[in-house]
């Protein structure tokens, strides 16, 4: 807790009218939202490289973003970084009834039920007297990324009965999208806005066959884009050895040296 108190202390500092940091002094809710964003990435990809230095170095840099928020709240009035911890603490035990209040679960699915009957109460009396606008999809974040939002979405619905009974029906929406994209591309004038609705359509069922596998679609894209980066920087080594820029060479002669390094991983 010293150390917790500290860093409130050095938040403070930062933010003192006369003293601070011209920069820090400059910020406000809106304008720390990419820090933010980046710094939850930044935390991900230091898991991924299993590097734990840099796990603890990258929580902290995430937790300065919740001390940030919390003290331009204090600065409004509003609530402080003490009410943050409390909030959160009150909703984990209320969550975790089999845990802090004596109920009987007996197994993960059980809970994850459980802790969606509690979120659902929890969004009826947010809802208060407007209940006929109340929806499942409610407080699944509009500034989520689009591929996270979509899963989460999907996962929404799904929990009320709005899902393809096997992977066999997904597998067929997503043949179907694709053959929707085929249609506005051989189409003889292209309307971009269709184009990208169908696209968008595709993307949306591609998200959905990962959720049916039980694959998470932010994570296996993750991989994938680095397994492109590593490829691809294999592929530029290769073809400078041989003299070549990639810029200058055929598609045939990419193809080669591509396939060349995908073989080499194996």
């Amino acid at each position: 807790m010293q150390s917790m108190q500290q860093l409130l202390d050095i938040m403070r500092a930062l933010r003192d009218p006369d003293s601070g940091c011209p920069w820090d002094l400059q910020q406000n809710f809106q304008s720390l939202i990419p820090y933010t964003i980046e710094e939850a990435y930044e935390v991900a990809d230091a898991i991924e490289r299993n590097d734990l230095d840099d796990i603890k170095s990258e929580l902290g840099d995430l937790l300065f973003q919740i001390v940030f928020y919390s003290q331009l709240a204090s600065e409004q009035h509003a609530f402080n970084f003490n009410d943050v911890a409390q909030v959160i603490s009150d909703k984990l035990t209320k969550r975790h009834p089999h845990v802090f209040a004596g109920e009987k679960i007996n197994n993960a699915q059980e809970q994850t039920k459980e802790w969606e009957k509690l979120k659902q109460q929890e969004r009826k009396a947010k809802a208060g007297k407007n209940l006929a606008g109340l929806s499942h999809l409610d407080d699944v974040s509009r500034t989520l990324p689009s591929l996270m939002r979509a899963e989460k979405l999907q996962k929404r619905a799904a929990r009320e009965g709005f899902d393809w009974p096997d992977i066999k029906g997904v597998m067929a929406k997503v043949h179907e999208e694709l053959d929707e994209v085929q249609q506005e591309l051989d189409a003889d004038i292209q309307e971009q806005a269709k184009l990208e609705n169908e696209i968008g359509d595709l993307f949306f069922s591609c998200i959905n066959l990962s959720r049916h596998a039980g694959v998470d679609a932010e994570q296996s894209l993750r991989k994938a884009n680095l397994k492109f980066e590593r490829r691809f920087r294999e592929l530029e080594k290769k073809a400078s050895s041989k003299g070549f820029q990639v810029n200058e060479m055929t598609t045939d002669e990419l193809e080669q040296f591509w396939r060349k390094v995908k073989l080499e991983e194996k």
